[in-house]
């Protein structure tokens, strides 16, 4: 998907159309309940969020308010990781 968007960014720019994208992180939706549900599932997610936190839908919902909006005209091609950090992963780590 990203090197779809790459490539349509690239024949759409000198038309001034921008194609961007969202790559969200772990988002607390009912698709992946099991995976913040219980205390102990919450805890094991979160050693792969530097941020500290699960991502809500308001989270992606606002990066893409601001990719639909003019403030953004600038940004063409791009992927966005809205993740809390969790592409940083294995390098990030609770422990120290």
């Amino acid at each position: 998907i990203k090197l779809l968007m790459e490539s349509m960014a690239q024949e759409l720019a000198p038309k001034r159309i921008r194609v961007n994208a969202i790559a969200p992180g772990a988002i607390r939706t009912p698709i992946n309940t099991s995976a913040w549900d219980t205390p102990e599932a919450l805890k094991s997610l979160l050693t792969l969020i530097p941020y500290g936190r699960i991502g809500l839908p308001e989270d992606i919902a606002r990066a893409a308010v601001w990719l639909a909006s003019d403030e953004s005209d600038y940004v063409v091609g791009t992927t966005l990781f809205v993740d809390g950090g969790m592409t940083l992963f294995p390098g990030f780590s609770t422990n120290g």
